[in-house]
């Protein structure tokens, strides 16, 4: 399970990568293009979707990356890089592979019946 979290965690964080750079790119676009957001309009909270951009895909990896060593901590970045992403992006076309990878590693590290240590990490 823990391997899984980590492919999972990895492949998560590569395609985020691959959303956030859309995300923050049309951010910067809308803010130097004035006309581009009246044709397509901007996103509720723009500051949010650029946050999210650069930190989602980067617990996702993180996550994904100490999966197999500390399941739990890598368990808990990997949901919250999948609940990061939902929130500011929604769930779409173009988002639910990483959100759905990220949220199903999350799941799978932290119901990994070795726990890290001695005693159970629950």
């Amino acid at each position: 399970m823990r391997n899984a979290a980590l492919t999972l965690g990895i492949i998560a964080g590569v395609i985020g990568m691959i959303v956030g750079f859309f995300g923050f790119g049309y951010t910067e676009l809308v803010k130097n293009v004035g006309e581009v957001e009246e044709m397509f309009g901007m996103f509720d909270d723009p500051e949010t979707v650029r946050i999210v951009s650069i930190l989602a895909p980067l617990l996702a990896i993180a996550g994904g990356a100490m999966a197999k060593a500390r399941a739990l901590w890598g368990g808990i970045l990997l949901l919250l890089s999948a609940a990061a992403m939902f929130y500011a992006f929604g769930f779409n076309v173009f988002t639910m592979f990483p959100i759905a990878f990220a949220g199903l590693g999350g799941v799978l590290a932290l119901a990994a019946g070795k726990p890290d240590e001695p005693k159970a990490h629950f």
